[in-house]
């Protein structure tokens, strides 16, 4: 029988842990004198008392290790846990948010996604703005954990290609798990601080620099302003685009090169398909944007740099908005924000790696049709692939293809127009953040959907941010029956 102790002593225990990180927005608000700080200390003390009390009472059941049935339901339990709780601050204070927008705003703080129903946001108390960065920020470390030590376990989407990359290779230097997520979280955490150090000296508040700081290094893409980083026009664009770079690429390079290997993040395929990527679709929209603004080149390509930046990073910022710049750039930021970041860094979406073996597979193929007797291995990064990781990875992009096309009709049947439904369908998968059209697109958001759609849309946030297959698995008979 499935043990679900261990499950609920984890979840238990990072619920109370939440319940105590909402200190810090309580005290911000306190030391701006407003009454909303009463909403944190309700919502402290109920995710304390009822996470703390799941984990006691579970805390019998702790064995060494989990089993595969239980790595499965703690993924899927804690994405599903944390926002839940997480949305209380929203339902008890004064953003009048219901339960619906509470929750929708939760997950996609937590996931990383960026999407927002909330209308007048420089008018919300601090703690609240506060709040919604804390999220992103706990949610882009956390994502950043799972990838590297469940993920490649689980043999999900193709992720066990990094299992040896995460432990095997590091494991003469850092032979625990638990080691290489210490010095992953001094390295998270160093790269805000030195995010919010550049805000600052560019001018931002230190309020509006912490908060962007959490948001920029999570890719998560929340901003204090309804405008979003319009706000801050400028050279903090190009801040900006560099700290979102540098946390779309797989964080344990980071860790190998502070440990003297300087050249393992450019030896890294997926990192360099990753900037070569950007760098291609930067030249590109800049080449269309000086034909439409041809007296402001410096801006077309600050404009250019960070919006691309942003979406392919699932950041999900916006400085203009860009369904004003013709249909070939509104087609091309769709298409983009299904690329993603690296695997292992708080980027979503499909992932660099995935296109990369894709294809491999693909010029594999064509060399066997082209010579029959021919033996051809496809390969990564120098490196032959087995036949479980390419079948992992194929079997990703159709379950992904699938899950959009299933989450586009279901959103239409809400009564949404067909580029709202196809466009919020895919920046929920993949965690982008702004869709396109004049409903949800960076002009506007998520507020004016009614309660059917937004819950579609927590839904594809989540098993977007877990790779689906990390979800869909629980929801099988073989599953339960172990």
């Amino acid at each position: 029988m499935l043990d679900l102790r261990p499950v609920g002593y984890v979840i238990g225990l990072l619920v109370a842990i939440l319940g105590l990180t909402m200190s810090l927005p309580m005290l911000v608000d306190i030391a701006e004198g407003n009454g909303h700080w009463a909403a944190f200390l309700e919502a402290g003390l109920l995710c304390v008392m009822i996470g703390g009390g799941v984990s006691i009472s579970c805390s019998s059941g702790l064995r060494p290790g989990l089993t595969i049935q239980q790595s499965f339901l703690l993924t899927t339990g804690v994405w599903v846990a944390l926002p839940a709780f997480g949305s209380l601050p929203l339902i008890f204070g004064a953003t009048d948010l219901s339960v619906t927008d509470a929750v929708f705003e939760a997950m996609s703080g937590f996931t990383t996604t960026g999407s927002t129903v909330i209308t007048g946001l420089e008018h919300l108390p601090k703690g609240i703005l506060l709040w919604r960065g804390i999220l992103q920020w706990l949610g882009g470390i956390g994502i950043i954990v799972f990838a590297m030590v469940f993920l490649p376990e689980l043999r999900v989407g193709g992720m066990q290609l990094f299992r040896s990359e995460a432990f095997d290779t590091m494991g003469k230097i850092l032979p625990r798990a638990t080691e290489i997520a210490s010095r992953i979280s001094v390295i998270y955490v160093g790269m805000t601080l030195a995010c919010m150090f550049c805000y600052l000296v560019l001018g931002m508040s230190v309020f509006d620099a912490t908060v962007h700081a959490l948001t920029t290094i999570s890719t998560g893409g929340f901003a204090n302003y309804d405008a979003s980083f319009a706000v801050f026009s400028g050279p903090a664009e190009y801040v900006a685009s560099l700290f979102m770079v540098l946390a779309a690429l797989p964080f344990v390079r980071y860790v190998q090169m502070l440990n003297g290997n300087y050249t393992s993040m450019w030896k890294d395929p997926q990192a360099r398909g990753f900037l070569w990527t950007i760098l291609v679709l930067v030249l590109v929209a800049w080449a269309v944007l000086t034909t439409i603004f041809p007296h402001h080149w410096e801006k077309s390509l600050r404009e250019a740099l960070f919006n691309i930046t942003s979406i392919i990073s699932g950041t999900g910022y916006a400085s203009v908005d860009y369904m004003q710049w013709g249909p070939f750039l509104i087609v091309l930021f769709f298409y983009i924000g299904l690329i993603g970041g690296c695997a292992g860094s708080t980027a979503c979406s499909v992932k660099i790696f995935r296109y990369q073996l894709l294809f491999a597979v693909m010029k594999v193929q064509v060399q066997r049709i082209r010579s029959p007797h021919g033996v051809f291995v496809a390969r990564y990064g120098g490196r032959p692939v087995d036949a479980e990781v390419l079948n992992s990875v194929v079997a990703f992009f159709v379950f992904f293809v699938v899950t959009l096309g299933v989450l586009s009709l279901a959103l239409a049947l809400t009564g949404l127009d067909f580029t709202t439904s196809v466009s919020g369908a895919a920046t929920a998968v993949a965690n982008i953040g702004p869709g396109l059209g004049d409903i949800i697109g960076p002009a506007g958001n998520f507020s004016t959907l009614n309660d059917s759609a937004k819950w579609i849309l927590v839904v594809a946030m989540l098993v977007g941010r877990l790779e689906l297959l990390a979800v869909y698995v629980i929801f099988t008979l073989r599953f339960w029956r172990g």
